[in-house]
């Protein structure tokens, strides 16, 4: 099953969080913010990765689902 749109908005959300702190996250603005962004942060709240509809800071999972997405972004620029 290839990766939704929906899918690839939210893994390049992911990649936006930083990795080296769990103190730091991001916050998407919905006025300034892509429908696709919004979207995309809005889904990762609802799956458990983020603290926050908005973003805020990512939860043990949502460190997790960033480490792999780096990984698979790794991996496939090589």
């Amino acid at each position: 099953m290839p990766f939704s749109t929906d899918n690839i908005a939210e893994l390049n959300l992911l990649l936006q969080f930083p990795s080296t702190s769990t103190q730091e996250g991001i916050k998407v603005h919905s006025h300034s913010a892509s429908p696709e962004t919004v979207k995309a942060a809005e889904a990762l709240f609802v799956r458990g990765f983020t603290s926050q509809k908005d973003g805020g800071y990512l939860t043990p999972m949502g460190c997790e689902a960033v480490e792999l997405t780096q990984k698979l972004q790794s991996m496939l620029a090589e």
